[in-house]
């Protein structure tokens, strides 16, 4: 996907935006865009330098893989540069250790703001921290040749960057289980049964699969889509009733929007 202005390039990651849609490029696809402390940063980054005029936000990886997970240095005792080790963390104060991971988790949940529609661009492997990206966004185009799967818990740990909310919400609790702890490969049929993906695609249309559908969200008024978002959003934890009062109010905002706007 082409762009009009770079806002940001650093540590892995390129921000680009052309009008109402941002593109987040992982652009280090000799280590298959693997994760490190630095990327997250520079996710984070990225959301806080959107301009307000974006309302889509595309994700995507260069090379063939979207991300391969968290780089493999961060297992070794001296671990990132500057950064401490998982060693390190884990002998550290519990409050220190919580507030590093919080920080870390920055990189993975701004992509669901109501005000924007995030869409992740998923090929090759998106592994660990590669899948719970993909996970962070609202949806998700993958390649025919995608392959998730959840790491973390073979080396003894846990998915921590946000992923578990949306896989149970997505597959479900058994197969959310499953997945994480036998840590097997999630391909794209069953990606796309499951919920996982919103469509598969031949992976030389990825790109053009990705703008289309950008293109697609852009169509209906913002606010409109702001107010859906939300209702979505909120409903599984909203009862029956909840969520009636909820679809009540914001089409009492939108209808006196909208009259307001022909006075």
């Amino acid at each position: 996907m082409t762009s009009l202005d770079s806002v940001l390039d650093k540590d892995g990651v390129r921000l680009t935006v052309d009008d109402a849609i941002a593109t987040v490029t992982l652009t280090n696809p000799a280590k298959r865009n693997a994760q490190s402390p630095a990327l997250w940063r520079a996710l984070t980054e990225a959301g806080r330098a959107l301009p307000g005029s974006v309302r889509v936000v595309v994700l995507r990886g260069e090379g063939v893989s979207f991300s391969a997970g968290l780089d493999r240095q961060a297992f070794t005792p001296e671990g990132f540069d500057g950064e401490p080790s998982l060693l390190d963390m884990g002998r550290g104060p519990e409050s220190e250790l919580d507030a590093l991971i919080a920080e870390y988790q920055e990189a993975f949940t701004w992509w669901r703001r109501n005000d924007l529609v995030s869409i992740a661009a998923v090929q090759g492997h998106a592994i660990g921290a590669g899948f719970q990206l993909a996970l962070s966004c609202d949806l998700r185009i993958v390649a025919d040749d995608v392959q998730f799967a959840m790491r973390e818990t073979s080396l003894g740990l846990v998915p921590d960057l946000t992923g578990t909310h949306p896989l149970v919400h997505l597959v479900g609790y058994a197969r959310a289980l499953e997945i994480c702890a036998t840590g097997r490969y999630v391909h794209a049929a069953e990606a796309e049964r499951t919920g996982l993906a919103n469509l598969v695609v031949p992976a030389a249309e990825l790109e053009g699969a990705a703008r289309d559908l950008a293109g697609a969200l852009l169509a209906a008024p913002r606010d409109a889509v702001i107010e859906t978002k939300a209702l979505l959003g909120g409903a599984v934890s909203r009862t029956y009733d909840e969520q009636r009062a909820a679809e009540r109010a914001a089409q009492g905002r939108r209808l006196r929007d909208l009259a307001g706007a022909l006075d």
